[in-house]
């Protein structure tokens, strides 16, 4: 099976995963009547598991819905030392390199990661573990805030797949890397 490590994440025009405070309430900012899922949905449906850090992992929980993810979450983190109970079976928490965290979730059988969280996805673009960026821009500047990226070693190649537009406003580009 191919092995593949994959971003799907929304930023806004000038590039922030999060405002100045941390918070994602832009990401709703353009109104989705039918509540279009943007692609998401196709692309869970081709991805083994999810891999993220310690702080995406304490946001998602921190939301007041269900744990919204079918697939095993594998969270990374330097300070965590066990999953809560309320998610175990659901989240396992992971250390190492991220080449031996990849190599030791590929040996469980998952191949096709999606890799979440800004400074996870960071991590990944500097050691070069990202195979392809799906990337949804959403019309606002937000002038500050999280950023999707920062400096890398080395530049990193990719090539444009498509271009999507969703709700007449927000743009989606999926790019697969170039090596």
């Amino acid at each position: 099976m191919t092995k593949k490590n994959s971003v799907f994440i929304a930023t806004s025009i000038d590039g922030y995963i999060a405002d100045k405070n941390g918070g994602i309430d832009w990401l709703y900012s353009i109104p989705n009547p039918d509540n279009d899922n943007m692609g998401y949905v196709e692309f869970t449906n081709n991805i083994d598991a999810l891999v993220m850090g310690r702080t995406t992992f304490e946001t998602v929980c921190g939301f007041d819905v269900d744990w919204p993810y079918d697939k095993p979450v594998f969270v990374l983190s330097n300070t965590l030392n066990e999953i809560p109970q309320s998610h175990q079976e659901k989240a396992f928490l992971i250390k190492g390199t991220l080449t031996e965290i990849i190599e030791q979730i590929n040996k469980k059988g998952y191949n096709r990661l999606y890799i979440d969280g800004g400074t996870t996805i960071c991590n990944f673009l500097k050691a070069d573990l990202i195979d392809e960026l799906i990337i949804t821009t959403i019309p606002i500047v937000l002038g500050g805030g999280s950023s999707l990226f920062s400096e890398l070693p080395n530049e990193l190649k990719f090539e444009l797949i498509t271009t999507k537009t969703y709700l007449d406003q927000i743009t989606q580009r999926h790019y697969k890397r170039k090596k």
